[in-house]
This record gives structure tokens, C-alpha cells and sequence, in this order.
């Protein structure tokens, strides 16, 4: 495989982690939060803290995950 097509597939494999780091703050930061403010029931806060805690962590994790990998694009 030549350096180009290489490159390109490391670039797709970050923008795959990258995108599932913004889907995780989306659905598991977000939205949560959003529900809360909205509706009439609710959860308590510090299990809603906890939550979002958790879904924030893994999205920074995605995240450093897809610029690991981009560590290994070859000049």
C-alpha cells in the first residue's frame, strides 16, 4: 500500500473515533440534560451528574483516541 492510500486510512479510522466521540456527547451529555430541564419528571441530579460524568469521559476518550491515531499518519 503507498503512503497516500495509508494516510487516508488512518484518516478515516480518526474521523470515525472523532464522530463517535461527538455522537456520545450528543446523546449521553445533551440530551440527558435537556430532558431534564423539560419534562416533569425528573431523576435525581446527582445520578443525572453521574451520567453525564461518565458519557463526557467517554467522549474525551473518543476523542484522544482519534488523535492517537493520527499520531501514526507517515510524512
Amino acid at each position: 500500500m503507498n503512503k497516500a492510500a495509508h494516510n487516508e486510512r488512518i484518516k478515516i479510522t480518526a474521523t470515525w473515533f472523532n464522530g463517535a466521540a461527538v455522537a456520545a456527547l450528543a446523546v449521553g451529555c445533551f440530551a440527558p440534560i435537556v430532558a431534564y430541564v423539560t419534562s416533569s419528571t425528573h431523576i435525581p441530579l446527582a445520578d443525572l451528574n453521574l451520567l453525564v460524568a461518565a458519557w463526557l469521559f467517554m467522549s474525551v476518550s473518543l476523542h484522544l483516541a482519534a488523535r492517537r491515531v493520527l499520531r501514526r499518519i507517515e510524512e
